[in-house]
């Protein structure tokens, strides 16, 4: 009986190895169907427009179609007066829309994480709510607002005596209203992932802290910036990157007036391609574009993330 029981457990276990060694041989193919659908995809609708952007950046158009242009592209970027002006003022927003976001933002996250604050979860459903809003529903309200004649916030600062602006006509508050609707929409998204970096800081880092004798500042400057130093850089590099690609406000806002002071380096890129046709040196800016955001998120990581 014990010499015919251990005979069968061999054969159970030869069988069992030899099964393994066919599965081991087998060409793992589940995986693929699980990931090819957004492999095709993102081959489809990502991989082959960024490589035919590339390409079509060394190409003009002419009336017989697209020919090889080598870098004329490029080099028509350094002497077009439009493309200077484009990044002057993407780049004056981006100095000073992103901090001034970030720091509301921070703000606001710091209040709303207080146990005291009654009501905490519709201010934060409030402040959240225009990120969810319409790009284009929302900055329509914004020009209606902000018109000259009866707009709402002439109508307000008139009641404390001052006189009208002309938000949407005059370049220097275009400006001025182009901020203030990209902030107005954008603090409470970043408010909220920073609000969430704060309720991951462990409660005993306060108590030590202020076992220690730290006050309110010092707790904030020495324990809850540095643990919310990799939530501030992902906020910073991602509202850079979208300030970079700004369009929707200020093609609604102001089409890139007055005289051209909202024009943004991607609204630029829209009426080169879509309305003058010129999609050789459309692709030319995009790619210039995606260089200084990528150099910009290097240096913010480089400069910024070392500690993180």
């Amino acid at each position: 009986m014990t010499v015919t029981l251990l005979a069968e457990r061999r054969r159970a276990a030869v069988d069992t190895t030899a099964a393994r060694g066919r599965n081991r041989s087998r060409p793992r193919i589940a995986p693929w169907y699980f990931t090819g659908p957004a492999v095709a995809l993102f081959a489809v609708f990502f991989a082959y427009p960024l490589v035919a952007s590339l390409v079509e950046s060394f190409q003009r158009e002419d009336g017989t179609g697209a020919s090889w242009a080598g870098l004329a592209n490029y080099e028509r970027l350094f002497s077009d007066p439009l493309v200077g002006g484009a990044l002057l003022n993407i780049g004056l927003i981006l100095v000073i829309q992103v901090p001034l976001m970030l720091s509301l933002a921070l703000v606001l996250a710091q209040v709303l994480n207080q146990s005291w604050l009654r009501l905490r979860s519709t201010y934060r459903i409030g402040y959240f709510l225009p990120a969810v809003t319409t790009l284009v529903a929302y900055t329509i309200v914004f020009r209606v607002l902000l018109r000259a004649d009866n707009g709402v916030f002439n109508q307000l600062i008139g009641l404390v005596g001052l006189s009208p602006v002309d938000w949407l006509n005059d370049p220097f508050w275009a400006k001025v209203a182009l901020i203030a609707s990209v902030t107005w929409r954008w603090t409470g998204y970043n408010m909220v992932i920073l609000l969430a970096g704060l309720q991951a800081i462990p409660k005993q880092q306060y108590e030590a802290a202020a076992v220690d004798g730290a006050g309110p500042v010092s707790t904030y400057l020495r324990v809850i910036v540095p643990q919310l130093r990799p939530v501030i850089l992902f906020c910073l590099i991602t509202s850079t990157i979208g300030t970079l690609q700004l369009f929707d406000e200020p093609y609604i806002l102001t089409e890139g007036g007055p005289d051209n002071a909202t024009l943004t380096p991607v609204l630029y890129l829209y009426q080169v391609g879509f309305q003058q046709l010129d999609f050789g040196y459309a692709s030319a800016i995009a790619w210039l574009v995606v260089a200084i955001i990528g150099l910009l998120s290097f240096a913010q990581f480089k400069f910024l993330g070392r500690r993180s």
